[in-house]
């Protein structure tokens, strides 16, 4: 029997993929070179720009969005969104969501594109800069993103997500010159990327769990802070298609409260969320006396 043409995981994955090593170490170098740059209006531009690509585009539209379905929006706030997420430099719409999609399918089992199981450094980075992994187009990708390659404005987002960063970067460079570029390009970039890798590697290995689930996946207030609830991981992955991922009063769901307040102003409904049939019991004893429902 031939093997299957797309395969997941460590094992199938040989080689450097030149084109994502080189480019991840050119943005590296440049993120550092900022500290030799230190301009008070640069570095605000890059918290804002991280507000825009991490929260707006990761948390809220590449992953409760587009990826889960958690909630519905008008068709221009969902490109905006998915454009802010091409900001964050971790692919096309397409690519995103059918990595997390087939995450969620084989998570931390054989096939898992990112478990820490196969190592941490393999969770964490090395995935995306070894063999192929989901470099592939929305041909190869709508088995898993179905519903994005149908669509040509995700398509083309896919395509040219790219160019979200060129765009803005030659804006930086003509209102604020080579500071701007370092700190709101480069440096936030980079300071992102890492932050969405922790959620692939660091909450599939330290925190706690309030549910039992069949992955790895716990709740680790860091990884959270840092992605805008993006941590709350084993609430999420015991309730996937949640548009709410900080389940208790103390668990910070920034992205949550962006998706409240899109429907404060009715660009956000059929929102769903996890409902909690009995009270949330300690992280040390896992409950799954959970479903979910629409609000």
């Amino acid at each position: 029997m031939a093997a299957p043409a797309l395969m997941y995981g460590r094992k199938y994955q040989q080689g450097v993929n030149v084109i994502t090593t080189v480019a991840m170490i050119a943005f590296h170098i440049l993120a550092v070179a900022a500290f030799f740059f230190i301009d008070a209006g640069a570095i605000a531009t890059a918290v804002a720009l991280y507000f825009v690509a991490g929260m707006l585009g990761i948390g809220m539209a590449y992953h409760r969005l587009l990826t889960h379905r958690s909630y519905k929006t008008t068709p221009w706030m969902e490109y905006f969104l998915t454009w802010c997420g091409t900001l964050a430099l971790e692919g096309g719409p397409i690519f995103w969501v059918a990595t997390h999609r087939v995450h969620h399918q084989k998570s931390d089992q054989e096939g898992d594109p990112h478990t820490p199981r196969e190592g941490t450094w393999w969770a964490h980075m090395g995935w995306i800069i070894t063999g192929s992994g989901l470099h592939h187009d929305a041909h190869v990708l709508s088995k898993y993103a179905p519903d994005l390659s149908r669509d040509p404005v995700h398509i083309w987002l896919s395509k040219y997500h790219w160019t979200s960063n060129v765009i803005v970067g030659l804006i930086l460079l003509a209102f604020g010159g080579v500071p701007y570029v370092l700190w709101g390009i480069f440096f936030r970039t980079t300071f992102g990327l890492h932050a969405t890798w922790l959620v692939n590697s660091a909450t599939h290995k330290w925190g706690s769990r309030r549910f039992t689930t069949r992955d790895d996946s716990t709740n680790n207030w860091w990884v959270a802070a840092l992605t805008f609830g993006e941590g709350w991981h084993n609430n999420h992955h015991a309730h996937p298609t949640s548009a709410r991922h900080g389940l208790a009063w103390y668990e910070v769901d920034l992205n949550w409260i962006g998706i409240s307040t899109l429907k404060i102003f009715g660009l956000a409904w059929d929102i769903k969320l996890a409902k909690i049939r009995q009270p949330l019991p300690t992280e040390t004893e896992p409950d799954t006396l959970a479903e979910e429902a629409v609000a």
